[in-house]
């Protein structure tokens, strides 16, 4: 292994730095007494007590979370059914739109995707709410979770799902049985980036969102027009902890699947032995 240099040290540091400082001032401040958020004035809990009398943001919590959690999951299905067609289909016609309709999210503009939904759901007459937004997210997040679950198919060893099969298992129980366990790691990862991007979009959501429905960052993106308030850095530590916990809890979870995984060939190759 390379030793670490100061180059690389110094490298590493500021990077290291230029990415999570704010954060840790973020949430150094949401304990700070003063209404000045620029001020300490000593340590309290004050703002996350005022945050959970403020309904407006506990509404737009509401909303947000409601969104995140069903675009998320709609996006999870069908990102993995258009990752399986992609990885397992082969090629048939119109192979090369359907993986461009599905990466062309991946790096479109989110005003030109806010937009054009936005055209969209006028055109159809669908007044703008919770159901546009999540329809919102679910277009733009399937596609990230579209990756993440090809990623683990490519290298998937499909001798498993023959084994199956040669078995008596139907295709569809050979991919629920076999299949899916063992690529639920990538499917709850995607879950997890799906519900993250949900959670924190501010475009596409301001292009779709209407007057009954305002997330969480529309709300925020609001409120520090007028000034960035107290309340605003306990808010955004609350979801900095949301999103580390969701990480960890993704990492441990795929990390004991591998695990298991590699105790059971292991065992399967001393059976064999």
């Amino acid at each position: 292994m390379r030793r670490l240099t100061w180059f690389n040290t110094t490298s590493l540091t500021l990077g290291f730095a230029f990415l999570y400082l704010p954060m840790i001032i973020l949430v150094i401040y949401s304990f700070n007494a003063s209404k000045l958020v620029t001020v300490w004035a000593g340590f309290s809990t004050r703002w996350y007590g005022e945050l959970l009398q403020n309904q407006a943001f506990l509404d737009a919590a509401w909303v947000t979370l409601q969104v995140a959690v069903v675009s998320s999951t709609i996006a999870t299905v069908l990102g993995t059914m258009a990752a399986y067609v992609l990885v397992r289909a082969g090629r048939f016609w119109g192979r090369t739109l359907f993986s461009g309709m599905i990466y062309a999210p991946l790096v479109m503009p989110e005003v030109i995707t806010g937009l054009s939904l936005l055209l969209l759901f006028i055109g159809i007459g669908l007044d703008r709410g919770v159901l546009t937004i999540i329809l919102a997210h679910t277009t733009f997040s399937m596609c990230f979770v579209s990756v993440v679950v090809s990623s683990r198919l490519i290298s998937f060893d499909r001798s498993l799902e023959e084994a199956a099969l040669d078995l008596g298992c139907s295709p569809f129980s050979a991919f629920r049985l076999v299949t899916l366990p063992i690529i639920a790691p990538a499917v709850i990862s995607g879950w997890l980036l799906a519900f993250t991007l949900s959670l924190d979009d501010l475009v596409i959501a301001s292009f779709t969102a209407g007057p009954s429905a305002t997330t969480l960052p529309i709300k925020i993106w609001s409120s520090i027009r007028l000034g960035v308030s107290p309340e605003i850095n306990a808010l955004s530590t609350i979801l900095i902890a949301i999103v580390t916990i969701g990480v960890i809890s993704a990492s441990l979870v795929s990390k004991r699947q591998l695990m298991r995984q590699e105790a059971d060939e292991k065992a399967a190759v001393r059976a064999e032995a």
